[in-house]
């Protein structure tokens, strides 16, 4: 056997290790759980095979009844982090965290299972996305595929989110949401953008410059997009995206943490869009002495609570 192909040829060090024979070793984000009844708050969960030939999935999350003269529940459609690279809707952060934010917001979740690079390299995760909101709109007039979105979803109250990768992909899908007016099948309210995975080639902010994790985040991009135009492509800088105001929605929650190095990105998004005449709401939340997506690994932080409670505030309008 040749040795050769054993031999390491990129490697984000806790992340992923590709082999000059092509293989490529996930070396975190790789666990799953399975969907069920949570024992602590009666969610339940399930998964759906939207487009068989893809594959493409989604995990469905829907609350316990709590009162049964609502008969249609808020809908969140959820894009899971991981650098493009790592991570599913079956890990069990992800699932934790949904239970919960399904639990404490009242909302019916679609947590779209995207085919992830380097083996699906971008912009398959977008196209992902964007079929997975087709998807949801068949059911708008309750004859869809599936009973769930049928019978509890209200398609006149949809909310996108995602977590940092996850958050840039919620941003582009609100803005495609906004060019090709889906309004007949969705009508987005608002978008939650989780400390946003953006990016690009000059700091912002008080970024540093000679911050290893600078090159890190970078790199990240360059390998889940290998045709990329570089830092500056609109996929990772809306700065630079013409499309921006075509946001597709009328108020968004940014969400940031202060250790993060993503946190002035999240900040820049604020003042992008209004420098391109999105006339919306935005509102920018800074949790203080925590780092990126502190609330996955850490759901029982004050913080972290709190951030749920602020999503679901911001789901059912009484913000």
């Amino acid at each position: 056997m040749d040795s050769s192909s054993d031999q390491i040829i990129r490697e984000i060090p806790g992340f992923i290790r590709i082999y000059k024979d092509g293989r490529c070793q996930k070396l975190t984000g790789n666990d799953t759980v399975p969907t069920g009844v949570d024992p602590d708050n009666g969610v339940q969960s399930k998964d759906v095979v939207i487009l068989p030939e893809t594959p493409l999935s989604v995990r469905l999350y829907i609350p316990k009844p709590q009162n049964p003269t609502v008969k249609k529940l808020p809908l969140l459609i959820y894009y899971h982090g991981g650098g493009f690279i790592i991570e599913s809707a079956a890990s069990p952060h992800y699932h934790n965290f949904l239970n919960l934010i399904a639990a404490e917001s009242g909302a019916v979740i679609v947590s779209v299972d995207y085919r992830k690079a380097p083996e699906h390299p971008v912009p398959a995760c977008f196209d992902d996305s964007w079929e997975a909101i087709k998807w949801v709109g068949q059911h708008v007039d309750g004859n869809g595929p599936e009973p769930w979105l049928n019978e509890l979803a209200d398609h006149g109250n949809v909310f996108f989110a995602g977590d940092s990768a996850g958050a840039n992909i919620a941003h582009h899908m609100a803005i495609r949401v906004g060019s090709e007016n889906l309004t007949r099948n969705i009508r987005l309210k608002g978008v939650v953008l989780l400390h946003p995975y953006f990016w690009g080639s000059e700091r912002v902010g008080s970024e540093p410059d000679d911050n290893p994790l600078s090159a890190i985040v970078g790199e990240i991009w360059k390998l889940a997009h290998p045709g990329t135009s570089g830092l500056d492509d609109p996929l990772i800088n809306p700065a630079m995206d013409p499309k921006v105001s075509d946001l597709g929605c009328s108020k968004v929650l940014v969400f940031v943490a202060e250790k993060d190095l993503l946190k002035d990105r999240g900040y820049y998004y604020k003042e992008i869009l209004g420098k391109n005449g999105w006339n919306g709401d935005i509102e920018i939340i800074e949790d203080k002495g925590v780092d990126h997506v502190f609330f996955l690994f850490h759901p029982s932080l004050d913080s972290a609570c709190t951030l749920r409670k602020r999503v679901g505030t911001f789901i059912n309008g009484h913000d």
